[in-house]
């Protein structure tokens, strides 16, 4: 299952690549916990995060694979039902900034096998659920009431 989103959000580069990948729990509408576990400052840092959607949590095993601030990160999740890989694009659109995500989930087992059978209907709502994602992200950043990690 595949999904792409963007949206256009008023802070600069700088402050919205650290606050999307800093502050994940913070804006998105499913990670409700987020921990790193070995810090590399970058490529190959580890983390454990869990989702929670409609009542039902999810542990997943994390890697960071791709670090280029402030342009660029991307992810491997991996899961007892499914492995998500998310990539982040930061474009510099003069002190404002669009934010392209783009991931792939891969189902194991049953979840495999409901992704070939209704993978079209998943898909678009995995693409729903991103462009929301995004919209909690531009929204918290915008509202003026977030700090912005330094590096």
């Amino acid at each position: 299952m595949h999904s792409l989103a963007s949206i256009e959000i008023d802070r600069p580069i700088d402050e919205v690549f650290a606050y999307t990948n800093d502050n994940v729990a913070e804006w998105s509408l499913t990670v409700v916990e987020s921990e790193v576990i070995d810090d590399l400052q970058g490529v190959g840092t580890r983390f454990r995060c869990v989702t929670e959607e409609r009542g039902r949590r999810m542990d997943f095993l994390g890697v960071i694979t791709v670090w280029e601030p402030p342009t660029k990160s991307a992810i491997s999740l991996t899961g007892k039902s499914f492995d998500i890989e998310a990539e982040y694009r930061f474009d510099d659109l003069n002190g404002r900034t669009r934010v392209t995500q783009e991931s792939t989930v891969t189902g194991k087992g049953f979840v495999r096998i409901m992704f070939f059978l209704f993978g079209w209907l998943m898909n678009k709502q995995g693409c729903d659920a991103v462009r929301k994602e995004l919209q909690s992200l531009k929204e918290k950043l915008e509202s003026g009431h977030v700090t912005i990690p330094r590096s």
